[in-house]
């Protein structure tokens, strides 16, 4: 196994263990935003990862959710990419759709990504050129030829926001779970055939996935068309997000734009 993979998922698992010591329990939790929480669990987590994956690779940047931004990370040709706990209000509502997300970037490709899941106790982890996993066993991206038979993860919130109304009838289910990163996990081992959002992310959303995702024979892209270079000034990438199996993407792609 790649070294840098090993490390990640190491580390990973450490942290799914500390916030296990939090699921269910007794913490604190705060709004950095309307309807974005942030835990004791998050912060700890966090702090455990940064100290696991810089003391064991001082030269790599750092980039995370709960970590204050530097630009020193932009001189860096590897960083790491993190989301201590991606799926925090799934957390704090015992719904255990959350992961543990640790990417690493070369040159802002994405370049090893594990997602864990410390409930559940999936892990999916992928190396650029090494294939995909989930639990070890080697996964990829599946799809159904008619769109009105596919199965879409989307989200929660936009789903209670109605921004999803649009496209009822139009795909064969429009399934709405937690954490952006886990359905991004779940799409690459062929669980559903598409994962999609109507809103921005952020790079430690869904840079773990992405690697997963193209090791899975899949492929991501924002509402432009575009794919993502990593470990950017603005983390943030807009309109919203397509992932899949190659051809389901460009399907959806047209239909959630608007394009004939």
């Amino acid at each position: 196994m790649n070294s840098d993979l090993k490390l990640a998922k190491d580390a990973a698992i450490e942290a799914g263990a500390i916030i296990l010591n939090y699921y269910k329990a007794d913490y604190e939790i705060k709004d950095k935003g309307y309807h974005n929480p942030v835990t004791t669990a998050d912060y700890a987590a966090d702090t455990r990862l940064k100290e696991i994956l810089t003391e064991a690779r001082p030269d790599y940047g750092w980039l995370s959710e709960e970590t204050v931004d530097s630009p020193k990370r932009l001189t860096k040709e590897r960083v790491w990419v993190v989301d201590p706990l991606d799926g925090t209000k799934e957390f704090v509502e015992g719904v255990p759709n959350f992961v543990v997300s640790v990417a690493l970037v070369e040159n802002g490709v994405p370049f090893v990504g594990v997602l864990f899941n410390p409930v559940t106790k999936e892990i999916f982890t992928a190396a650029k050129g090494e294939g995909a996993f989930l639990n070890d066993e080697s996964i990829q991206c599946a799809t159904k030829d008619d769109v009105g038979e596919m199965v879409i993860l989307n989200s929660r919130s936009e789903t209670r926001r109605g921004l999803w109304s649009p496209y009822d009838g139009t795909f064969g289910e429009l399934r709405a779970v937690g954490s952006v990163a886990y359905k991004l996990g779940l799409t690459a081992a062929g669980k559903a055939d598409i994962f999609a959002s109507l809103r921005p992310k952020n790079e430690w959303d869904i840079c773990a996935g992405n690697c997963i995702m193209n090791e899975a024979g899949g492929k991501l892209i924002d509402l432009n068309n575009e794919q993502r270079l990593y470990n950017q000034k603005n983390t943030l990438i807009s309109p919203g997000l397509v992932a899949g199996e190659i051809n389901a993407v460009d399907k959806t792609y047209k239909i959630l734009t608007g394009i004939n």
